[in-house]
Order: C-alpha cells, then sequence, then structure tokens
C-alpha cells in the first residue's frame, strides 16, 4: 500500500456525482441570491454544472485520480469550462461541507430503496 491508498477517494465518491452537483447548483444558486456573485456568474455556473453532469452520464469525463475526491474533479472541470468564474463556485463553503452534504443526500436515497425493497418483500410474503 502507499499513501495515495488512503488518499485518493475518487473509486468511491462517484456514485456521490449526482448530490455533489446539487449540492453546487443550490449553493450557487444561494450566492446569487445573496448577492455575493453576480447573476450572470450563477448562471454560467449553473450552466457548465449541467454540462459536467452530461459528461459523467455519458462517461465522457475524463476523472483525474490525482485530484483525490469528486468534488476537486468536478471544481477542475468546472474551472476549465468557465476559467475564474468557476472557482466562485467554493465561496462559503469548505470540501468538509460539501461531502457532509452528499453523504447524508446519498444515505437518505440508500435508506428509501432500502425500504422500498423491504416493503416489497414484506408484501410478498
Amino acid at each position: 500500500m502507499n499513501y495515495d491508498d488512503y488518499t485518493i477517494s475518487l473509486h468511491y465518491d462517484k456514485r456521490l456525482y449526482k448530490y455533489d452537483l446539487l449540492g453546487s447548483k443550490v449553493h450557487v444558486q444561494m450566492l446569487a441570491k445573496q448577492g455575493i456573485i453576480s447573476a450572470s456568474d450563477s448562471e454560467t455556473i449553473q450552466k457548465n454544472l449541467q454540462v459536467i453532469e452530461q459528461e459523467i452520464e455519458s462517461g465522457k469525463i475524463e476523472w483525474k485520480y490525482e485530484l483525490e475526491d469528486i468534488h476537486m474533479n468536478i471544481e477542475s472541470r468546472l474551472t476549465e469550462l468557465t476559467g475564474d468564474i468557476g472557482a466562485k463556485l467554493h465561496t462559503g463553503r469548505s470540501r468538509n461541507d460539501q461531502i457532509a452534504l452528499d453523504l447524508r443526500l446519498y444515505t437518505r436515497d440508500v435508506i428509501k430503496e432500502t425500504v422500498n425493497k423491504l416493503n416489497a418483500v414484506q408484501k410478498a410474503i
């Protein structure tokens, strides 16, 4: 084992992309609503987060393991697409904030799915 085996979580994080993108979309809306970033910058970021989502879903995104996690990969791709505007997405939000939200949303969905499957089993027996 080496250092990267303990620090790179991208192979686990990929399943969180929808939640990370959702959190980013909502966060950028808040930044614009509060006047922290311009409506134009918000629109640019929103549009390009959608592009990134399409790239992930179509398998066209190039994952960079040296960036360690889903958050840094999305941020890197966003700044590739938008330049400095993309960096504004992190205003007032840390990676810890991101992973906490992503894991809450992911866990909520997994619990819903599990409950639905258990209900189906109960009906079958």
